[in-house]
C-alpha cells in the first residue's frame, strides 16, 4: 500500500507518469493502473484536493482492498510483530533500509525489504519516509570521489569527554565501492594518512581524485590552476594520481560521495557505541566490506558494489608502488632572530643568513628538512622536544667560543709548536670547557706574536712551572721569550711571570732590596709566598716598595 500511496502523491503533485515511473523504478503500466482509480473518482493533479498520507491510504484501501488482504496473509508478519519494540527503537535513528539490514544481519530476522516497509506503513505510518532516487550517468573505472562528512558526537570512554567525529569517505564512482575512516581531527596529516589507508584497503589507487576544496587538500581553489597542499601533491605524485578539485560550492561535481554521507551516518554510525577511535576505524572497514559492499545497489540494477569492483573496476586501477609513501607535513615557519625555527614546539637552528625569512619545512616521523627558495639549507633528525642548535649556524663573530672546541685547540697547537702543544694539552687535560677560553687565548697569541715566539714563551712558562695564559702573555709582552733556550731563569722571573713589564723593569726605580722574608708586612716584596699585603718575590725593592 505504501508504494501505491507514494505513486498517487507524486502524481497528484503534478509529476508526469513517465517521469514518475523512471524515478520510482515502477513500470509505467503499473503507474497508470493505480492512477486510473483516482481519475475515475474525478481527482486531477493540482485540483486543490488536500489529502495527507493517511487520507490517501484510506482511499487506496477502498479502491484496492486486495492490498490489505495480501498484507494480512503475509507469513512474515508474526516475525516482525515479535520485533515490534526493536523496530520502533531503530526507526528513531535509522532509515528503513538500515533497519532491514540490521534485523537481517544482527538479529536473524529473515524478511524482505518490502515486507518490512508494508509492516512499518501500517504500524508506524508517521515514521515511514520515502525517498526519490535520481539516477546519474555511468562513470568509467578509475575515478574516486572524496569528502568529509560529519557523523556526530561521541563520548570518549578513555578521556570521558565528548568528541566530534567526522567520516573520511572515498567512493569509487564506477562500482560504488567505498572506504570509510572515522576521524576526530581533520588536519593535513590525518587527510593524507586516510588516503594511504584507503589505497591499502582497495589494494590499488584510482587515477583521478575528485575532492572538495578543503584546506588540507587545496590551499587556494581555482578552476584552471588550483594551488594544492604540498604534502597532498607529493602523495598523488607517488601513486600517480591526478587531483581534480571540484568547483567551489558545487557539490554536484561529486554526487556519489555526497549521496553516501547520509547512508554512512545512518547505517554505520547511528545506534552504535564504540570503545575507541581505533575500534571505530576497524569496524568501519568491516562495515564497508560486509554491509556497504554487499548491498543491492539500485543504481547498479541490484548489483553488489564489492562484486562489481572486483570484476570491473579493480583491474583498471593503478598498482601500488613497491616503496611505501613516507607521510610528511609541510610547514612554513619564519626564522627567528636567534637563528631558530619553531616546528611543533621544537626549536631547530638554521644558518644565520636566513634570519627573518619565511622558509619551508618538511616534517616526517624521523626527519626535518628545511628549504629556502627551493634549496635545502638544513637537515635535522626529528625530535620530540627541546632546542637543537648547530653552532655553525651562528655568525662567525658570535660563535668563536663554540667553533674553537678543545679538539680544534689541540689541532691548532700542534701547528704552532711542540711547547704550545704541551702547554695546551696539559691545560685541557682536566676541566676542558673550564680552561677552553684560556687555551683559545694562547692560540690567539700566535696570530699577534707569531708561532716561533709563542712556542718559546710556552717553553718559558713550562720551565717556571706556571703554564697559564697570563704567564705566556706576560713573557711575550716583556720579550722574555727571546732568552736562549736552557738559559738561567731568575727567581724573580719565575715568581712573578704575569707582570707585563718584567720584575726588573717594574722595580727599577726602587732604591733597595727588601728583607726577603715574604711576610707581607708592608716592608717590601720578598720571600717565597704571597702575603696579606705584599707580593712574594726575590726580595727586590725597599721598605717603601709594595705595601698595603
Amino acid at each position: 500500500m505504501i508504494d501505491v500511496v507514494e505513486i498517487l502523491q507524486h502524481w497528484h503533485a503534478g509529476r508526469p507518469k513517465l517521469v514518475l515511473s523512471a524515478s520510482l523504478g515502477v513500470d509505467v503500466k503499473t503507474v497508470r493502473k493505480y492512477v486510473a482509480a483516482a481519475e475515475a473518482e474525478g481527482i486531477r493533479p493540482g485540483d486543490g484536493l488536500v489529502l495527507d498520507r493517511a487520507g490517501w491510504a484510506a482511499k487506496v484501501a477502498v479502491w484496492f482492498p486486495g492490498l490489505i488482504d495480501a498484507r494480512a496473509r503475509s507469513s512474515t508478519w508474526p516475525l516482525l510483530e515479535a520485533q515490534h519494540e526493536l523496530i520502533g527503537t531503530m526507526l528513531e535513528t535509522n532509515t528503513l533500509a538500515t533497519v532491514h539490514q540490521r534485523l537481517r544481519d544482527e538479529h536473524g530476522v529473515r524478511v524482505s525489504d518490502s515486507s518490512l516497509r508494508r509492516y512499518v506503513a501500517q504500524v508506524f505510518p508517521d515514521r515511514n519516509r520515502a525517498a526519490v532516487t535520481v539516477l546519474r550517468p555511468p562513470v568509467p573505472p578509475g575515478e574516486a570521489q572524496i569528502d568529509y562528512g560529519y557523523l556526530g558526537r561521541w563520548l570518549d570512554p578513555i578521556g570521558n569527554r565528548i568528541r566530534r567525529v567526522w567520516a573520511f569517505v572515498v567512493v569509487l564512482a564506477c562500482s560504488r565501492h567505498m572506504f570509510v575512516r572515522p576521524v576526530i581531527r581533520m588536519d593535513q596529516t590525518s587527510w593524507v594518512a586516510a588516503h594511504l589507508a584507503a589505497w591499502e584497503y582497495f589494494g590499488s589507487a584510482p587515477d583521478r581524485l575528485v575532492i572538495d576544496n578543503l584546506k588540507t587538500g587545496v590551499i587556494k581553489a581555482d578552476l584552471y590552476d588550483p594551488r594544492l597542499n604540498r604534502a597532498y601533491a607529493e602523495m598523488a605524485e607517488h601513486y600517480g594520481c591526478l587531483i581534480d578539485p571540484a568547483r567551489a560550492e558545487k557539490p554536484r561535481d561529486k554526487p556519489r560521495v555526497e549521496r553516501m554521507m547520509p547512508y554512512v551516518r545512518d547505517s554505520f554510525w547511528r545506534g552504535r557505541t564504540f570503545g575507541s577511535v581505533i575500534d571505530m576505524q576497524a569496524r568501519a572497514v568491516a562495515w564497508c566490506t560486509t554491509v556497504a559492499g554487499t548491498r543491492a545497489h539500485r543504481s547498479l540494477g541490484g548489483a553488489q558494489p564489492l562484486a562489481l569492483f572486483e570484476a570491473v573496476e579493480a583491474p583498471a586501477l593503478l598498482a601500488l608502488p613497491p616503496a611505501p609513501f613516507q607521510l610528511a607535513r609541510w610547514l612554513a615557519p619564519r626564522v627567528a632572530p636567534d637563528c631558530h625555527v619553531n616546528l611543533d614546539k621544537v626549536l631547530y637552528s638554521v644558518p644565520w643568513v636566513h634570519i627573518g625569512k619565511r622558509v619551508d619545512a618538511r616534517v616526517t616521523d624521523i626527519l626535518v628538512e628545511i628549504f629556502c627558495d627551493g634549496q635545502l639549507i638544513k637537515t635535522w633528525p626529528r625530535a620530540g622536544r627541546g632546542r637543537h642548535t648547530d653552532p655553525a649556524d651562528y655568525p662567525p663573530e658570535k660563535i668563536a667560543f663554540f667553533m674553537r672546541t678543545p679538539v680544534w685547540c689541540r689541532s691548532r697547537a700542534e701547528a704552532l709548536g711542540e711547547h704550545v702543544t704541551e702547554l695546551v694539552v696539559g691545560l685541557l687535560a682536566g676541566h676542558a670547557l673550564h680552561h677552553l677560553r684560556a687555551a683559545q687565548g694562547i692560540i690567539g697569541l700566535g696570530e699577534r706574536y707569531g708561532a716561533e715566539r709563542l712556542d718559546a714563551a710556552c717553553r718559558r712558562a713550562l720551565e717556571v712551572g706556571d703554564p697559564s695564559y697570563r704567564t705566556v702573555k706576560g713573557i711575550l709582552a716583556v720579550g722574555a721569550d727571546k732568552q736562549a733556550a736552557g738559559g738561567p731563569v731568575s727567581a724573580a722571573s719565575a715568581a712573578t711571570p704575569a707582570h707585563l713589564h718584567g720584575p726588573q723593569g717594574l722595580f727599577a726605580h726602587l732604591n733597595g732590596a727588601g728583607d726577603g722574608d715574604g711576610d707581607g708586612d708592608g716592608d717590601g716584596v720578598g720571600g717565597d709566598g704571597v702575603g696579606g699585603d705584599g707580593v712574594g718575590g726575590d726580595g727586590v725593592g725597599g721598605a717603601e716598595a709594595v705595601g698595603a
